[in-house]
């Protein structure tokens, strides 16, 4: 029974290690997590996948792999990413939160603080509609099923509205709260934070395990709520690292899929920017379709419409480029995206900073030009966001092309 720590980058070659068979296994039952290739002295080659968190994998031995996947980017960055909402005042609180190099023990820490300056508030309470038996009458009696117990008169079948804090908000922080106490690698007094916050939480039902968080929607009564939300919301969807296989060791921790936040932080904050333009950004919609028989469906990241018409498409690339032109396959992409929605202009958004400014690309016969922009994601957030403005105001310029697309 033996443990392994490893610690990789996102990105690089990785490290070479020695490794059991049982290793190897639980590596492999989370696919696409790292990659594994064979080194030289029966060792093997961990290098990262695109994945940033961290991870303790339980093998069928009884040992345990303990995987620091650690993002290109600083975490103070990463941060700011992951929370960044263009509506939210409370916007340049992420980035100076962060003062660990860990992802997972910054980002609890983060959540906690939070946390508890909304808790400290007071606690959410609402309107739920609840349909019990009871000994009196309680709001409305429910008709048809008093009729159904047949000359009893008590209990009685009533439905009444139950001034509570087991609200889907509440219901969502606490989960995360929990969920967040029990991650590894979240130092002591982070975790008793964490605790204690979740004892705030008097009368809310704490998640099943398994059972999917309760939706919430943003209203003036929970706008205070927001930070928090969206931070157990991101804890809770990092949660689920599932193994695969016969033999699927046992896996806890809290995994980011890089590409999915760098996607995402393009739609929301390209989004906001256009939004000032009066174009719409509709993302990855799944409708469109490549060919006239409509049996091959394409879905792009962005396509961004003015007075109901698409204009221009944008596709984010979580690629760190080494040089000034895309690769091929990506031109090909937006070729085919153009094509398709009949647009003379298509963009490519890197998360590279070696591109000095857009490049377009201009492809011959057909009159489309894809342009490649870079977001340097190392830049303060004031300046990253200056920089997706400059982005917008060049993608707004687009205009559909002379010929009529067919959607």
């Amino acid at each position: 029974m033996t443990d392994l720590d490893l610690t990789v980058s996102e990105t690089g070659p990785g490290t070479v290690e020695a490794l059991t068979g049982d290793q190897v296994a639980a590596l492999l039952g989370v696919p696409g997590m790292v990659r594994l290739t064979p080194a030289a002295g029966g060792r093997w080659r961990v290098s990262g996948n695109q994945k940033a968190g961290l991870v303790r994998l339980r093998t069928p031995s009884g040992g345990a792999v303990r995987l620091h996947l650690r993002p290109k980017i600083a975490v103070r960055d990463l941060l700011f990413l992951l929370s960044y909402a263009p509506t939210d005042p409370w916007l340049p609180e992420p980035v100076t939160a962060a003062g660990s190099d860990d992802l997972l023990p910054a980002l609890a820490d983060l959540f906690a603080r939070t946390a508890r300056r909304t808790l400290e508030a007071g606690v959410l309470h609402g309107y739920r509609t609840v349909e019990e038996d009871l000994p009196l009458v309680r709001g409305r009696i429910r008709a048809a099923d008093q009729l159904r117990r047949v000359g009893l008169p008590l209990p009685v079948a009533v439905r009444y509205d139950d001034h509570t804090p087991d609200i889907a908000e509440n219901r969502v922080l606490l989960a995360a709260l929990l969920l967040a106490a029990r991650l590894p690698g979240v130092p002591a007094p982070t975790r008793l934070a964490l605790r204690h916050l979740s004892d705030h939480l008097t009368g809310v039902r704490p998640p099943r395990p398994g059972e999917t968080p309760p939706r919430w929607t943003l209203d003036r009564l929970n706008s205070r709520y927001s930070a928090a939300l969206r931070l157990a919301e991101l804890i809770l969807s990092g949660r689920s690292v599932q193994p695969t296989g016969p033999a699927a060791a046992t896996v806890d921790g809290f995994l980011l899929d890089m590409p999915a936040v760098f996607e995402r932080f393009v739609e929301s904050a390209l989004g906001a920017a256009l939004a000032r333009h009066r174009v719409r950004c509709a993302a990855q919609e799944g409708h469109h379709r490549l060919d006239k028989a409509g049996r091959v469906g394409f879905r792009p990241d962005l396509v961004l419409y003015r007075a109901g018409r698409p204009v221009s498409v944008v596709d984010a690339k979580y690629v760190f480029l080494q040089t000034s032109t895309p690769p091929v396959e990506h031109l090909y992409q937006l070729l085919g995206y153009c094509t398709a929605l009949g647009l003379a202009h298509g963009h490519l958004v890197y998360a590279a900073a070696s591109l000095h400014g857009p490049s377009d690309h201009v492809v011959r016969r057909t009159g489309i030009t894809v342009t490649a922009h870079a977001l340097d994601l190392g830049r303060p957030p004031a300046a990253l966001l200056t920089n997706v403005a400059a982005l917008a105001d060049h993608v707004a310029a687009d205009d559909v092309s002379p010929g009529a697309s067919e959607l």
